[in-house]
């Protein structure tokens, strides 16, 4: 059974849900890695050393920038002229565009944000969540070749063999760009919160430290903005010291304490850390739908009902402006920082 794997990548920069996808193409048999840019050399090596069994290299200057008419015709080509029975994608923005087009290109369907996937003889059966991840439903796709996107973290990372060498075919690019791409400019430094192995997220509650006085001339907006500031400099303190990212609910984002990109929730990021710390965050539905799947859920939160600890493996019951501060510490003695 052979398998195709888009690697997908931002200037060579590889998203890690690409690994685990060539993970799981493994475990069906072959699997055959796509590469596709400019001066991805590093990228197809990666792919061999991650277990690839072939990497078929696109790399002409209509890839430089990802632009969905090009990259999905030269997926369609390839699939068309090697007939692998899936493909899979790991489920970033690009992926899901490129699988759409890709999907109509060749007459079959996708399978998107999958938890699971089986081989049942010549077909696959998918495990995905739906209705807010309550339920997670079983499907097929009666089309050829399975198309599928995974959610990224919900399958093993392969195990890097450095040095291993491997088959890296050069292919033909395929497909002209109607659009062209005038530049990038990055949003912000951070740890993406899809790839974060921990996440310490505040909510609403990082705005309620009674003990700041805000500087003068400040509306009552201004003033819980300022504060909500200050909670967050606590959840980032403690985010950085164990190398992960920075989350917030809704709420928080709502109220204009942090940006949108930081958003975990159904409206927001869906998460899968090994860790994942929630301050001042009551566990409304919207928000438990992103973070549900964490391995470990601490939750710090004044309300002893608040719904966030029925998901939360260790909870505490207090003032999270107390807390953090004393969590942070003990973690820098335990780190030796």
């Amino acid at each position: 059974m052979k398998t195709f794997v888009y690697i997908d990548h931002f200037k060579g920069d590889v998203q890690p849900a690409s690994w685990e996808a060539l993970g799981l193409a493994k475990s069906f048999g072959t699997a055959v890695a796509l590469v596709f840019g400019t001066g991805v050399d590093e990228v197809a090596k990666a792919a061999v050393e991650f277990g690839a069994d072939e990497v078929l290299v696109a790399d002409d200057a209509s890839l430089a920038d990802y632009r969905a008419e090009t990259y999905a015709s030269t997926l369609s080509a390839l699939a068309s002229s090697q007939s692998p029975n899936l493909i899979l994608l790991p489920s970033t923005a690009r992926t899901r565009e490129l699988a759409a087009m890709a999907a109509v290109d060749l007459n079959t369907g996708v399978l998107t944000d999958l938890i699971g996937l089986e081989a049942n003889g010549d077909s696959f059966v998918a495990t995905r969540p739906i209705y807010e991840g309550k339920l997670m439903e079983k499907t097929v796709c009666s089309g050829k070749p399975v198309m599928a996107t995974i959610r990224g973290r919900a399958f093993p990372k392969p195990e890097r063999a450095a040095g291993k060498s491997g088959t890296i075919t050069k292919v033909a690019a395929a497909g002209e760009a109607k659009s062209s791409v005038e530049g990038y400019s990055a949003s912000e430094s951070a740890v993406n919160l899809g790839d974060a192995g921990i996440i310490v997220s505040g909510g609403r509650g990082v705005s309620n430290n009674p003990a700041l006085t805000p500087p003068a001339g400040m509306d009552e907006k201004q003033a819980e903005v300022w504060r909500a500031q200050q909670g967050f400099a606590l959840v980032t303190e403690l985010a950085q010291l164990l190398g992960g990212a920075v989350g917030a609910s809704r709420a928080a984002v709502d109220g204009g304490y942090i940006p949108y990109s930081h958003q975990v929730g159904q409206t927001g990021k869906v998460v899968a850390p090994d860790l994942y710390i929630a301050n001042g965050i009551s566990g409304a539905i919207q928000h438990l739908v992103g973070m549900r799947n964490a391995k470990v859920i601490v939750a710090i939160n004044k309300d002893a009902d608040a719904p966030i600890f029925k998901q939360a493996r260790y909870g505490v019951v207090g003032d999270l402006f107390q807390i953090l501060p004393a969590l942070t510490e003990a973690m820098k003695k335990k780190l030796g920082k």
